[in-house]
């Protein structure tokens, strides 16, 4: 007789680990092949969701329905766990595993009910630098691959949204420069043609009677309804890809011999009507911030249709409804809204949702996706989500914007440290990525870690602004030594935290981030809601809000607006955005704009050189420092590494 498998809290086969870690995408390889995936039916089934609720695609995923939050919407919310790190590496400090190993520890090894919430991968980092985020070692989603590359299509869809209403703007640009306004008019509502909808929408918004037919109008209606004028030099919107290409981040577009226009001088040659624009990798665009805060398709609609381009030589703001494209943008995204379902190592269930960066974006999996978890869950179960880069960006995003637009309240805040990135932040020399680490990294050095837990201690500080429990989670790598170890849980514990704990869910899953688990669930029990709040009153002028977050969160000394910022926020007040919450872009190395400036940095000015308004997703955006809004590539980028097993179909090198 055969012995019956040990299981974990759940049921499910126990996670047995290899002492020699394999790679990310060997271990991916290994659960599905040795252990076997449990199908994604059978993880919403046993996660509480119902057949209608679950659409698969495949074995390993599934799209879920919004529909769950309304069947559960008089059930209690479960315990909302924000985790984020320290001021990274290059190299990351394991973050997103921390998310995953800490959702395994909850629900394969204490048996709570727990959802893990994730982003999607950008491309961008994937075949560039970073790698992918499904975690790693023995703390990730499965299957790594199909998680890292394309999962179900939402990024794509973003990138064909965003770029629908790029050549929108492109188009009217150029039938405008060369047609009279009878003209205009008449093509875009052509003789026996009504209005549609969205044309309704630029009505309304234009004082004009919705019920009018076009033949209806008068001449004035007619021109102010078919000439946007927009002003070029007002333009924010870009194209985007999912692809780290710094030769793309300006670009000039109608150069073709088609692209001209007659000359306003008679007898004049026709003009190129060209102009001067860029790239954004997608994950930075507007539309993909719409889908992380976006609450259902109705909201979606009104976003994405609410988005605003540029602004008209009456300095009147252009949205995506007053081009026409609202509706088609949403038809685009409808399917993208759903979250979708995957699993760990451990078959604990994970929603994968939305993919905007921490540093040019809003750095956080979507809205939807946490409030179906946290209905899921119940009122004694998990939800823990992963706040992108260092706490100083993704933490405060967090806080600041999603939980202003979703209302929900966390419980508590897990800070990733390294041993390796305190280290560096204590004087140690410069890490980069596919260059061996010096023998400060792998020698025990208990002064460089005193020196750069600065760094930690300024992030608890601020995560305890927003009234929240802090739990810091070190992140144990092998060359890390107790003494090391110890010397970041005093730095800790005497900074305010709630708990410090060593966590080392890479090499064991949830078994090794136990202790972190126990620690995030006293400090659940322990934590108040009514102490959480907010860094500023989103009634503040604009410059005022950038300022408290550079003065409060960067430790600033002041910010410094370029004369087109100047500009922009006199603009953003006259049509009415300043209420809008704040999301900066700046490097995530450093508490400043200087990637260079380890620890904790005093005696610094942020400069702000632009300000970008999202205004369908619902926030200001500040581009600080030299912050770019498309990667580049370096020298050997990742790809190098990645290929395909042509006799059996599996992909190699994938981290």
């Amino acid at each position: 007789m055969s012995e019956t498998p040990e299981t974990n809290a759940m049921g499910h086969p126990k996670l047995e680990p290899r002492k020699n870690v394999p790679s990310d995408i060997e271990v991916s390889m290994q659960i599905v092949k040795e252990v076997g995936l449990l199908p994604v039916t059978d993880v919403a089934k046993e996660a509480g969701l119902e057949d209608d609720e679950v659409i698969p695609w495949g074995i390993a995923k599934a799209k879920i329905s919004l529909g769950v939050r309304d069947r559960l919407k008089d059930s209690p919310n479960g315990n909302y766990v924000v985790v984020t790190g320290i001021n990274p590496t290059p190299l990351g400090e394991g973050k997103s595993t921390t998310t995953i190993g800490l959702a395994q520890a909850l629900g394969a090894i204490l048996g709570k009910t727990t959802f893990a919430c994730i982003r999607q991968p950008s491309q961008g980092p994937t075949f560039g630098i970073k790698g992918g985020a499904a975690g790693g070692g023995y703390a990730q989603v499965v299957p790594m691959e199909e998680f890292n590359l394309h999962l179900t299509g939402d990024i794509h869809a973003v990138t064909a949204a965003n770029n629908l209403l790029a050549a929108a703007i492109e188009t009217r640009l150029f039938h405008e420069a060369s047609q009279s306004d009878e003209a205009l008019f008449k093509r875009l509502c052509p003789s026996g043609r009504d209005f549609s909808p969205v044309m309704r929408r630029r009505l309304k918004k234009l004082g004009i009677d919705e019920n009018k037919k076009p033949d209806e109008l008068t001449s004035e209606e007619k021109s102010a309804f078919a000439r946007l004028d927009i002003d070029p030099s007002t333009i924010t919107w870009q194209r985007v890809l999912d692809t780290c290409d710094r030769h793309l981040r300006k670009v000039n577009v109608g150069v073709g011999p088609k692209e001209t226009v007659k000359s306003k001088e008679e007898g004049a040659p026709r003009v190129q009507h060209s102009r001067e624009t860029g790239f954004d990798i997608t994950v930075a665009s507007e539309v993909m911030a719409v889908l992380a805060l976006a609450k259902d398709l109705s909201d979606l609609r009104e976003k994405l249709g609410a988005m605003v381009i540029g602004y008209s030589l009456k300095r009147v703001p252009i949205t995506a409804d007053d081009l026409g494209c609202g509706g088609a943008l949403t038809v685009l995204m409808k399917d993208a809204l759903m979250p979708t379902l995957m699993q760990t190592v451990e078959r604990t269930p994970v929603l994968v949702h939305a993919g905007p960066f921490a540093n040019i974006a809003t750095g956080n999996s979507s809205v939807v996706a946490d409030e179906i978890a946290l209905k899921l869950v119940g009122e004694d179960g998990f939800v823990v989500t992963e706040a992108g880069f260092g706490a100083d960006i993704g933490m405060e995003k967090f806080f600041n914007i999603k939980c202003r637009a979703s209302g929900l309240k966390p419980k508590c805040a897990v800070i990733v440290a390294t041993v390796r990135a305190l280290k560096m932040h204590g004087g140690g020399p410069p890490v980069s990525a596919g260059k061996p680490l010096s023998k400060e990294y792998l020698e025990e050095n208990i002064d460089l870690v005193t020196k750069g837990a600065a760094n930690l201690v300024k992030h608890i500080e601020n995560a305890k602004k927003f009234g929240v429990n802090v739990v810091v989670a070190v992140n144990k790598f092998k060359t890390d030594t107790d003494a090391e170890i110890e010397a970041v849980k005093k730095a800790s514990m005497d900074a305010g935290a709630f708990d410090a704990v060593m966590s080392n869910h890479w090499a064991l899953g949830g078994s090794g981030a136990a202790d972190l688990a126990s620690a995030v669930e006293r400090a659940c029990k322990a934590n108040d809601e009514a102490n959480f709040k907010f860094l500023y009153d989103v009634d503040l002028p604009i410059r005022e809000k950038v300022e408290i977050i550079s003065k409060e969160i960067y430790g600033a000394d002041g910010v410094d607006f370029s004369e087109l910022a100047e500009k922009q926020m006199v603009q953003y007040t006259e049509a009415g955005f300043s209420n809008l919450p704040i999301c900066i872009a700046k490097t995530q190395y450093s508490f400043s704009c200087d990637a260079a400036a380890k620890g904790v940095p005093t005696g610094f000015r942020i400069t702000v050189r632009e300000i970008r308004s999202c205004a369908g997703a619902g926030f200001l955006y500040p581009i600080c420092g030299d912050i770019m809004t498309i990667p580049g590539l370096p020298t050997r980028p990742g790809f190098y590494d990645v290929d395909i097993d042509v006799k059996t179909g599996d992909v190699i090198g994938l981290f």
